[in-house]
């Protein structure tokens, strides 16, 4: 099974995973949760993972963040050799946020299995910062891209 774990403010990052559940589904069994309603026992459902996340202020969301720290300890060392990629929705270049949650899967162990995908939306005045956001059709083609090749490589028992 893939979990897709997101959190969503604006709804970039909901589209985006979304994108992907939708692409995954057609390979493997997926199941998509926001965040903050995930816990350990979803976690060590899964064989492998997709994270979708805004990049807000620099940094992987507080919901997101809160997230890895319910789970943490409760996983650490029983999911490691799992399967995870990860999605950033930013304003700037989301590059912080993406090393932020490759630290956290680092830590338990998972295996990345593709660069992170960020998609960039230039948001950078405080009205387009929290404006509701929408996802054009060639970025949400490369997370239906993602939730394809994750699924495909579950199911396969590539990793």
């Amino acid at each position: 099974m893939l979990l897709i774990v997101y959190h969503s403010r604006t709804d970039g990052s909901r589209q985006m995973a979304t994108a992907a559940a939708d692409a995954a589904r057609d390979e493997t069994r997926t199941v998509l949760k926001p965040a903050q309603d995930t816990g350990p026992d979803d976690l060590l459902a899964a064989g492998g993972y997709i994270f979708a996340a805004p990049e807000n202020l620099a940094a992987l969301s507080g919901v997101m963040k809160d997230f890895f720290d319910r789970c943490y300890y409760p996983v650490l060392g029983r999911i490691e050799g799992r399967a995870y990629a990860q999605m950033v929705c930013a304003g700037s270049d989301g590059q912080n946020a993406a090393r932020q949650t490759a630290r956290i899967a680092k830590g338990w162990r998972l295996k990345e299995v593709q660069q992170p995908l960020i998609v960039c939306t230039h948001a950078q005045t405080p009205e387009e910062i929290l404006a509701e956001k929408t996802i054009p059709e060639e970025q949400l083609a490369l997370c239906r891209d993602l939730g394809a090749a994750m699924g495909a490589g579950l199911q396969m028992g590539a990793f």
